[in-house]
């Protein structure tokens, strides 16, 4: 089934070449079915980049999905043009009275800095005090995951001797839970940050469980028991090049970046990188849709 998003999103022409069922706003005029309305509140500074990877894991399941694009107002993008924020993007005064099926918070690479010295940070709390009366399931994504679990249950993130960078093997807790359906006893997820939350923090808190964790990158699948809000401490949102992007902007920058762990072959840049977690990443978005999203959200959201 299709994927609906705006007329003349970039992202389009990148999903159809790819062979992914791309419906305009005008042909979804006229279906006859409610599609489930996802919204996606974008962080990265590369907004493009972002859309695309979400959109792309989110059109991979047999559902027609509505996706709308927000930003904060609190913060102004530098790496992305005014013109493109305001075709396709809304903020929160603008969507507050809606409703939705499902919202992805992603991350945003300032893992460095106190939650409360991010200047979106006031705004970010709004949104997620209003998600859980207006929206009925909730992923969060690395950064965003940490704010997530800070703000609704005060756990810390907690800063990493060094950057956390690379592929790494996952294990599941609980495969029976309904997010990990299908999952193989080890799965690859990448994960880059600098920041982690640990399980002591987040075991005093009995309404949370950990999905899947990994020996080298710690937990990385959290759950609300009841199935509203998911936190993903990694990217199975990432492209292929997406981390040798960013360890070649960090070399560029002269920090010393860690090579990526597990992720070049022979831990050589110069080698291409294979892809290890597509396919998980495409039945985890695929579960979420399914079974937290379609299978329990009202047909008529005023009812949430």
């Amino acid at each position: 089934m299709p994927i609906k998003i705006a007329d003349n999103l970039p992202a389009a022409k990148v999903l159809e070449s790819e062979n992914i069922f791309v419906m305009t706003e005008e042909r979804a005029l006229h279906q006859d079915i409610r599609p489930l309305k996802i919204l996606l509140l974008n962080l990265m500074p590369t907004k493009i980049e972002t859309e695309t990877q979400f959109l792309r894991l989110l059109s991979n399941s047999p559902l027609q999905v509505d996706v709308t694009l927000m930003q904060t107002a609190s913060h102004v993008p530098t790496h992305i043009s005014k013109e493109h924020l305001l075709q396709f993007y809304q903020t929160f005064d603008q969507l507050k009275n809606n409703r939705y099926d499902g919202m992805i918070i992603t991350g945003a690479p300032i893992e460095n800095l106190a939650f409360e010295d991010v200047d979106y940070w006031p705004e970010l709390e709004k949104i997620m005090d209003w998600s859980q009366t207006h929206v009925y399931s909730t992923l969060h994504i690395c950064w965003g995951a940490q704010a997530g679990l800070f703000h609704h249950y005060g756990v810390p993130k907690c800063p990493l001797p060094k950057k956390l960078s690379g592929i790494f093997p996952h294990t599941p807790a609980d495969a029976r839970h309904p997010l990990l359906h299908g999952f193989d006893d080890v799965f690859y997820m990448p994960h880059s940050r600098y920041t982690e939350v640990r399980r002591k923090d987040i075991e005093q808190h009995p309404e949370l469980m950990v999905l899947a964790s990994s020996g080298e990158a710690g937990a990385a699948i959290l759950a609300d028991r009841d199935g509203r809000r998911f936190y993903i401490t990694g990217h199975f949102e990432y492209d292929r090049l997406t981390l040798a992007g960013e360890y070649a902007r960090d070399v560029k920058k002269a920090i010393d970046p860690p090579v990526p762990a597990h992720y070049f072959p022979g831990d050589d840049p110069k080698n291409n990188p294979p892809m290890l977690w597509g396919a998980h990443a495409n039945l985890l978005f695929s579960n979420w849709l399914n079974y937290f999203v379609y299978q329990k959200t009202p047909f008529d959201l005023s009812a949430l």
